[in-house]
C-alpha cells in the first residue's frame, strides 16, 4: 500500500472522475462559463463605474457582487482548466488551502452581501423619505469595509483548522478544486475542530443572513400589497424580484452541498451543486439583474449611444 504523509507536499484532484482519457468537453464547458462569466460581470462593474445615475447604495452593492463573483470563478476555474488541459492534476500544499482561504472569503461576503442588499430594498421600500439617510455614503463605506473584515476573519478560521488535518489516507481529492468538505473524507485527524468550526459559520455566515433577508422580503411584501396603485405596486415588486432570484438560486444551491445526506453519488452531488452555486450563479447574476432592471438597460443604451 501506498504511504502518505500527515502534511502532503501536494494533493491530486480528479473533477467529475476525470482521466487523461476523458473527452475534453468538461474543459470547453468551464471555459465557456468563466468568460461569459468575466464578460457580464465586468460589463456591471464597468456600466455602474461610468454611468453617475447608477451612482446609488443598490448599484454600490450589485458592483461589489459581481466584484466577489469574479473572485468565486476566479479562485476556481482557472487552475481547474490546467488541470484538465495538461493531465496534470498535481496541486501544491499552499496552492490548495490558498484556494480554500479565497473561496470562502467569496462566500462570506456574498453571504453578507445578499443580506445588506436586501436590507437595502427593505429601507427603499418601506421607509422611502429616509433612505438616503439610513443609508448614505458613509454608512454604505462602513458596511462594506465591516463585510471584507469579518469574511476575511471567517474566512481564516475555517482555513486554520483544515490545514492542521492530517492526510494520511490519500491525498486524492474528488472534487474540481481544493473543497474543504472533500479534504476532511480523506484526512485521519483533526476533523472535530473543523466541523466545530464549521457549523459555526454556517449558523451565523448562512443560515442567519439568509433569515435576515426573508423576513426582510416578508416586510417588502407586506407594504407591496398595501399599495393601491398597480402601477406602484408593479414598480415596487420590479425593484426586489431580480435580488429574490438571486438569493433563492443562491442558498437552494449552497444548502444541497452541506444538507444532502451520504450515498454513493454523494461527490458527484456535491461537484454538481457546488458548480451551480460557485461558478453558474456568478455568472447568471448579473444577465439577471440586467434583464429584470429597467434603470441597467437603460444605462447600457446610454453607453453604446455615447460610445456611437
Amino acid at each position: 500500500m501506498e504511504n502518505f504523509t500527515s502534511v502532503p507536499t501536494d494533493f491530486n484532484v480528479f473533477p467529475f472522475s476525470y482521466t487523461a482519457d476523458s473527452p475534453p468537453f468538461l474543459s470547453g464547458l468551464f471555459s465557456v462559463i468563466y468568460l461569459l462569466g468575466l464578460l457580464m460581470n465586468v460589463l456591471i462593474v464597468t456600466l455602474i463605474y461610468v454611468d453617475k445615475q447608477l451612482h446609488s447604495p443598490m448599484y454600490l452593492f450589485l458592483c461589489n457582487l459581481s466584484l466577489v463573483d469574479l473572485c468565486y470563478t476566479t479562485t476556481i476555474i482557472p487552475k481547474l482548466l490546467h488541470i484538465l488541459s495538461s493531465g496534470n492534476p498535481k496541486v501544491s500544499f499552499r496552492q490548495c488551502f490558498t484556494q480554500v482561504y479565497f473561496f470562502f472569503l467569496a462566500a462570506e461576503t456574498e453571504d453578507l452581501l445578499l443580506f445588506t442588499m436586501a436590507y437595502d430594498r427593505y429601507v427603499a421600500i418601506c421607509k422611502p423619505l429616509h433612505y438616503h439617510s439610513i443609508l448614505s455614503k458613509k454608512v454604505c463605506t462602513v458596511y462594506m469595509v465591516t463585510i471584507g473584515f469579518c469574511a476575511a476573519l471567517n474566512s481564516s478560521l475555517i482555513t486554520v483548522p483544515t490545514m492542521k488535518m492530517s492526510f494520511c489516507n490519500s491525498t486524492t481529492i474528488h472534487h474540481f478544486y481544493c473543497d474543504a468538505k472533500a479534504l476532511t473524507k480523506i484526512s485521519c485527524a483533526g476533523r472535530e475542530i473543523f466541523y466545530l468550526v464549521i457549523y459555526f459559520e454556517l449558523f451565523f455566515f448562512g443560515l442567519c443572513p439568509f433569515l435576515c433577508s426573508f423576513w426582510s422580503y416578508v416586510k417588502i411584501l407586506q407594504v407591496i400589497f398595501h399599495i393601491n396603485s398597480g402601477e406602484g405596486r408593479k414598480k415596487a415588486f420590479s425593484t426586489c424580484s431580480s435580488h429574490l432570484i438571486v438569493i433563492m438560486l443562491y442558498y437552494s444551491t449552497a444548502a444541497l452541498v452541506y444538507l444532502l445526506p451520504p450515498s454513493k453519488y454523494s461527490d458527484i452531488l456535491d461537484q454538481v451543486f457546488t458548480l451551480l452555486y460557485a461558478t453558474v450563479t456568478p455568472m447568471l447574476n448579473p444577465l439577471i439583474y440586467s434583464l429584470r432592471n429597467k434603470e441597467v438597460k437603460t444605462a447600457v443604451k446610454r453607453l453604446l449611444w455615447s460610445k456611437s
